[in-house]
This record gives structure tokens, C-alpha cells and sequence, in this order.
């Protein structure tokens, strides 16, 4: 291949381009891509790399969307009376980021011990707190019962008689959602599909454990039954499959009443709605689209069977987190690879790589670049790149093909769109290489949400150097 790129260009949408895949405030200014009013070789120089920019405004919109979206749309029609939205933490959490969703007016969904006592402790109303997971241990059940949280979603059998059993030894009523899986297929990877039957999420309305786990927690003296909770996938475009599920939840309540005489008071009806990590990707579906859509759906299928209409709400996290934050990295070595067809691939080598990116490598996804302190459109040609990490791992590529500026050399700074959801959350210390931090840029200041790490953080639990 010669240097400059064949036809079939694979280069990085503009933000005027592709607003939808970056943050809101992201531009260019004498060549220098900008985020929060805060140029990224300002941050490069002052915080070091890689380092994750997060657009603070940017987050804090995209919660309001939500949040506005779901109390407008459900509110006209069928006699409903408002939906709600609960920020799905495994996307991205720290304590900032609790306050900044909780004050839009979004309440908090947690999955491990961690994530349920940063969102207390970072002062979120327990009463717009949430707790899931398919294996919860006695210390994450108890803490979510001591501090009085919104609900527990129940997993499994199992887990019927281990809330009971907690409960009744606080001598608390726990507040419970049972999680379905209702059979629908939806989403990107086979690993973010979790409604069909051959997974570890849920309880199946196929063999009738979800009716059930709702029957024994009826019969239970130290469980409040709250609903039901069905969570399809993630990286879901349109609206057909959350549409699909939450007509087969209406009907199973309507199941419930017929048969138990057992009122479902709330659905929730999870997240998944898709983001673009490329121009190749779609335009994602809006948070309007989607609760209008429920609305719809929820308002019939209660009308057909003469159902109370439930409180209904979803739990949006990539769509809030992903598109509000960048990744910059600082390039290294550049080199180019002769092909077995006589071509040539350039690797281009970043600062960081799998550890604080792991979704190519585990999902095959699909990311874009752009130089952050230049603009690549002055590049007199273009030169198809391989970005790769510094792991020892082959398989450690962030982005498999892309065109750049041939010119392409160590300094410059790299910057990826689209990683605010499971970026840092999902980040490992490989090879001993340290996390990076995550910098809150609005209004052309910044500051650290979460600070890096150093080698002395990771060495001082080596119990073998006290």
C-alpha cells in the first residue's frame, strides 16, 4: 500500500460532522481540537497522558435530556403521572458524577458494594438508589437494607430467600423488583445481550421462574414486592426491541393480576440505547424517541388488559457517559509493516492501550481518532494506521484501521470520542501500568474528577515491600 489512503477513506467525523459522537463543546481552534473550552494541549502539557476529558456540560446535559424526556412523555394519555430515569453507574461513576446526575434529577443504579457505597457516600438519596447483580453478597444486601434504598433487584431463587433472610434479621421490609429475562435478542456482542435464556441475568418467564420468584415473594413476610425489571442489551438502535420487551413485561403483570391478584406498581425497563463510536455508526436513537416509544406501548398493553398504568423507568448510562468524554493519548513509535501481499500497515504506538480501553480487545469494538494538536485536514496526505498500546499483547489494538496524516510522528497527541462508558470503569492495571485520570473540563477550566494513579499506589499494596 502506498503511503497515502486508498479509496475508502476511514477517517474521524468532525464535530460539525458527527456531533452525536462527541462531547457538545468539542472544536477546533487554530488547529486544536478543544473540549470544555479547555485546549487538549493545555491538558496534555498540564496533566500529562493518557488522560480521559470529560465534558463536564456536556454529561450534566445529557442526564437533563433524559430525565425531561421521560417525565414529559410519560405524562399525557392513559391517566400517567410522570417516568423516571436511574443513571446506570457501571458506566461510569465517581462521586462528582453521582451529584451532577442526581442534582438533574436522575436517580443512581449500582451493581457491586463499591458503586452502592461511593453513590451513598457521595450523598445521593438512598430512596434514588438501586442495587442489581446476578451473585449479591450478604454485605451488599445489608448495606442497600441499613440505608434504606429504592429497591433490590432480584436476580434468582436464591436470592428470594437470602433478602428475606437479611430482612427479617434487621427487621426491615426490603423493597424488591424481580429481574425477567424475556427471551428478546437485541444488541451488539453476543456478551452485552442479556435477555435471552442461555445467560446468567434474570429469572426466565419461558420455564416460569420469574412467576415463581413472584409468588414467593408474596408469600414473604420481609419482602415488598415493587415491580419488575427487564434489561435486553446494550448498543441497541431504534426502538422496536425496548418496545417488544416492554409489551411481553405489561403482559406478564397482567399474568400476575389475573392469577395472584398481585398489582405490579413499576416496571423498570432498563437501558441499552446505542451511541456511534465511529462515522460508520448510525445516529443514535434520542432519549424522546425511546420514552415516547415506552409510553406508547406501556399505555396500550395496560388498556388492553385494564391495568393500572405503572410507574415506569429506564436506566440510561452510555448515552449520558460515552459520547461526554475523550481519550488523549500522546503518540510514540511509529513504524511501518511489510504485508505478505507487498503492502505496508503503519503502527502508530500510544501511551496506554488495553488496560484503560479493554473493548476492542473483549467486544471487537469499533473506535475512531483524530490528532488533538493539529488538524489533520491541513495533512497534504493520508496514510492508513494501525493505533496500537504499549501491552504486551499482540491483540492490544484500540483502533484496527484509520487514516491519519502520513505525516504522523512521537509527540503527537491522539484523541478518541466516545469513551465516557466503560473506559475508566473497566480499566486494569496489565502490566502494572497505572489508571489513568479522568479531568473534568467546563467553562476553559479543568480538574481532576478522579485522580491518576502512580506506581506508589499500585506498589503500596504489595504486602511484600512493607
Amino acid at each position: 500500500m502506498s503511503e497515502t489512503a486508498s479509496v475508502g477513506t476511514l477517517t474521524c467525523p468532525t464535530p460539525d460532522e458527527r456531533p452525536d459522537l462527541w462531547p457538545w463543546s468539542a472544536s477546533r481552534e487554530d488547529g486544536v481540537l478543544r473540549v470544555g473550552g479547555v485546549d487538549l494541549t493545555s491538558v496534555a502539557a498540564d496533566f500529562g497522558t493518557p488522560t480521559f476529558v470529560l465534558d463536564v456540560e456536556a454529561m450534566r446535559g445529557r442526564a437533563r435530556v433524559w430525565a425531561s424526556a421521560m417525565a414529559e412523555e410519560f405524562w399525557d394519555g392513559y391517566g400517567m403521572s410522570g417516568g423516571d430515569a436511574f443513571y446506570a453507574g457501571k458506566a461510569f461513576l465517581s462521586a462528582d458524577v453521582a451529584r451532577l446526575v442526581a442534582a438533574e434529577g436522575l436517580g443512581i443504579d449500582t451493581a457491586s458494594l463499591g458503586e452502592l457505597s461511593l453513590a451513598l457516600r457521595a450523598g445521593v438519596d438512598p430512596e434514588r438508589i438501586g442495587l442489581h447483580g446476578n451473585n449479591k453478597s450478604d454485605a451488599e444486601i445489608r448495606l442497600a437494607l441499613e440505608a434504606g434504598i429504592h429497591r433490590i433487584f432480584i436476580d434468582s431463587m436464591d436470592e428470594v430467600h437470602q433478602i428475606e433472610r437479611i430482612a427479617a434479621d434487621l427487621g426491615v421490609v426490603a423493597p424488591v423488583m424481580v429481574r425477567l429475562k424475556s427471551g428478546i435478542h437485541a444488541g451488539g456482542n453476543e456478551y452485552i445481550a442479556t435477555a435471552h435464556e442461555d445467560q446468567k441475568f434474570g429469572l426466565s418467564l419461558a420455564t416460569g421462574q420469574a412467576y415463581e420468584a413472584v409468588a414467593a415473594i408474596k408469600d414473604a413476610v420481609h419482602l415488598d414486592f415493587r415491580g419488575l425489571h427487564s434489561h435486553i442489551g446494550s448498543q441497541i438502535f431504534g426502538t422496536e426491541a425496548f418496545v417488544e420487551a416492554a409489551r411481553i413485561v405489561i403482559d406478564f403483570a397482567a399474568l400476575l393480576m389475573a392469577e395472584l391478584g398481585l398489582d405490579v406498581p413499576a416496571i423498570d425497563l432498563g437501558g441499552g440505547v446505542g451511541i456511534a463510536y465511529t462515522g460508520q455508526d448510525p445516529v443514535p436513537t434520542s432519549p424522546v424517541e425511546v420514552a415516547r416509544a415506552l409510553a406508547t406501548v406501556v399505555g396500550e398493553r395496560c388498556a388492553h388488559h385494564g391495568l393500572p398504568i405503572p410507574h415506569v423507568s429506564v436506566e440510561p448510562g452510555r448515552s449520558i457517559a460515552g459520547p461526554s468524554m475523550v481519550m488523549l493519548y500522546r503518540v510514540g513509535v511509529v513504524k511501518d509493516i511489510s504485508l505478505e501481499d507487498g503492502g505496508v500497515r503503519r503502527y502508530v504506538a500510544i501511551d496506554g492501550g488495553m488496560s484503560d480501553n479493554i473493548r476492542p480487545v473483549l467486544y471487537d469494538a469499533a473506535y475512531t481518532a483524530t490528532l488533538a494538536n493539529r488538524d489533520p485536514a491541513q495533512a497534504s496526505s493520508l496514510a492508513r494506521c494501525r493505533i496500537v498500546g504499549k501491552h504486551c499483547e499482540s491483540g492490544d489494538i484500540i483502533i484496527r484501521d484509520i487514516d491519519l496524516p502520513a505525516d504522523i510522528a512521537g509527540g503527537d497527541l491522539l484523541a478518541v470520542p466516545a469513551v465516557g462508558a466503560y473506559g475508566y470503569s473497566m480499566a486494569s492495571n496489565y502490566n502494572m501500568l497505572t489508571k489513568p485520570g479522568v479531568l473534568g473540563v467546563e467553562d476553559g477550566s479543568a480538574r481532576w474528577f478522579i485522580r491518576p494513579q502512580t506506581v506508589d499506589h499500585l506498589l503500596a499494596l504489595d504486602a511484600g515491600l512493607e
